[in-house]
């Protein structure tokens, strides 16, 4: 019969993955990135919340593509997310397109009726105006949270003066009960919300929307891999992202926690120094 791994070197205790994160230096983290589900079987997304549940933020259930998959699939993908307590939010295009079809309540009904946790709601493509009280009430009523997409998806990177009127919008949503406010980034992350034509971050831009509402209710969406470590090297640990595929969420975690050799150095999230009184074991002498 095999041996223990920890009994073929010959050690006195088993070696844990958590032991030696600590004794790094590696903080310890809540959540904070909401990856999401583009339509993956439910095979896949549970092997993925068996990796990494402990990561998550919450879940998104993205685009529309949930409405057409068979039910049964959808509901078993949300149902593997509860079990694993990790929250369920609903991308806001469905939403959208609802409200333009004058069929918001019969959506909501129909979330409810799936277990999701959240809906996300917005303005960018095919709602306009929207009564915060209105929408976050009827949410409410059935047992679903609200958060709710600054920006819309085809009027470019956001200017100072979109930045003013946003700023507004969301303190009229979270005044209403919503829980967290998502900035708009699509997919590209490349003239979109806060990025530029060629995915530069406006950091003065992001800045004043954690000025206006802290880090905790703001969620950045970050679809790509020069978005992600552009907010993770401005915000540092702390920040929320979203949009993140669920197959990129390990990497973008290790370089939340200064483990990725393009973090290690960067002032807001390397390591602390190691203990001079504790001896290296590959110094010599």
């Amino acid at each position: 019969m095999q041996k223990p791994v920890g009994e073929r070197r010959g050690t006195a205790a088993a070696c844990h993955t958590a032991a030696f994160l600590r004794a790094i230096g590696v903080p310890e983290l809540e959540p904070a990135t909401s990856p999401f589900d583009p339509g993956y079987d439910p095979v896949t997304l549970e092997a993925h919340l068996a990796q990494s549940a402990h990561l998550m933020s919450t879940l998104k259930i993205s685009m529309a593509c949930w409405l057409i998959a068979d039910e049964s699939a959808t509901r078993r993908k949300i149902a593997a997310a509860r079990r694993h307590g990790v929250p369920t939010v609903t991308g806001g295009g469905p939403f959208e397109v609802a409200v333009a079809q004058r069929q918001l309540p019969a959506y909501l009904d129909l979330c409810a009726d799936l277990g999701v946790t959240r809906v996300e709601c917005g303005t960018g493509f095919a709602a306009r105006q929207l009564n915060p009280d209105h929408v976050v009430g009827m949410a409410l009523a059935r047992g679903l949270e609200v958060q709710f997409e600054l920006g819309e998806k085809f009027s470019g990177a956001f200017t100072g003066d979109t930045v003013d009127s946003l700023i507004e919008a969301g303190r009229a949503w979270l005044d209403a009960g919503a829980r967290q406010l998502v900035l708009e980034a699509r997919e590209s992350a490349q003239g979109v919300g806060l990025f530029d034509g060629s995915g530069g971050l406006s950091r003065h831009l992001a800045d004043r929307f954690v000025g206006a509402f802290g880090l905790e209710a703001v969620t950045f969406e970050a679809p790509t891999k020069p978005s992600q470590f552009a907010l993770l090297d401005h915000f540092g640990p702390e920040v929320r992202l979203g949009n993140v595929r669920l197959e990129e969420l390990l990497r973008v975690e290790i370089y939340r926690r200064g483990l990725h050799a393009d973090a290690f150095a960067k002032p807001r999230l390397k390591l602390p120094c190691p203990d001079p009184d504790v001896p290296s074991p590959v110094a010599g002498g």
